[in-house]
């Protein structure tokens, strides 16, 4: 049971379903993982709903005209095998016009600003 790859994966079957929005459960990596994707125009709206144990998060997808604005989104560490890069190891997604949402001990980011900050760190996922 991987919750990220759960939430990606959700997030990819309801960009092909052509939904407006999708449901997800509640962690703090999730928001922050949401977070990132709204701020890179993956997503349009993120609402936090429900109380105590019954949280969730309900993401609304962004769309360019009808096309999907994410294309596709890959797990790559994963639980039985962690990957990590050091700050000159990291790299670019799709010749750039993806990103890597890395986990770093100042919370996650994405390859850009972890570059820019100098500081590596666990590469959670792969955004395009």
């Amino acid at each position: 049971m991987d919750p990220i790859a759960d939430m990606l994966t959700k997030i990819r079957n309801a960009y092909k379903a052509e939904h407006e929005s999708v449901t997800v459960g509640f962690s703090n990596i999730k928001l922050a993982l949401a977070e990132i994707l709204r701020n890179n125009k993956y997503l349009s709206d993120i609402e936090k709903k429900g109380k105590k144990v019954r949280k969730h998060l309900e993401l609304t997808l962004a769309y360019n005209g009808k096309a999907p604005a994410l294309h596709g989104a890959r797990r790559v560490s994963k639980t039985g095998k962690r990957v990590y890069i050091g700050k000159d190891q990291i790299y670019s997604v799709k010749q750039g016009y993806g990103m890597a949402v890395i986990s770093t001990s100042k919370g996650l980011m994405t390859d850009k600003e972890a570059r820019k900050a100098g500081i590596g760190g666990e590469v959670l996922a792969e955004i395009w």
